[in-house]
């Protein structure tokens, strides 16, 4: 890029791409939460079962938090970058949901 000036961004559409992308992985982040909890109740209800169908809600809600906060920051005309601690946190709640909805299969 010639003649800009350091430090001058054009975001274009690469928010309203972020913020659909934040849209796409709850909606998998949902999809897993609910497998799991169906799966925890589909033959017999056990302890394990509930108490990962359980974990994998409370992990979706804080997923479900990082995900609107980050959408609500992309909505702004200059958007903030992603904090080390959301993307720490967006990432565990993801392998926590995966780790329990396994623990929920097995």
């Amino acid at each position: 890029m010639t003649g800009g000036a350091a430090g001058v961004r054009d975001p274009g559409l690469q928010p309203e791409r972020t913020r659909l992308a934040w849209r796409r992985t709850t909606l998998s982040a949902t999809v897993a939460a609910v497998l799991a909890a169906k799966q925890a109740v589909h033959d017999e209800v056990t302890a394990a079962g509930l108490i990962g169908a359980g974990l994998s809600l409370l992990v979706w809600l804080g997923f479900l938090g990082v995900a609107h906060r980050r959408m609500v920051a992309l909505g702004t005309a200059r958007p903030r970058a992603l904090s080390a601690r959301g993307a720490v946190v967006a990432a565990v709640c993801t392998v926590a949901l995966a780790t329990f909805a396994v623990g929920v299969v097995l």
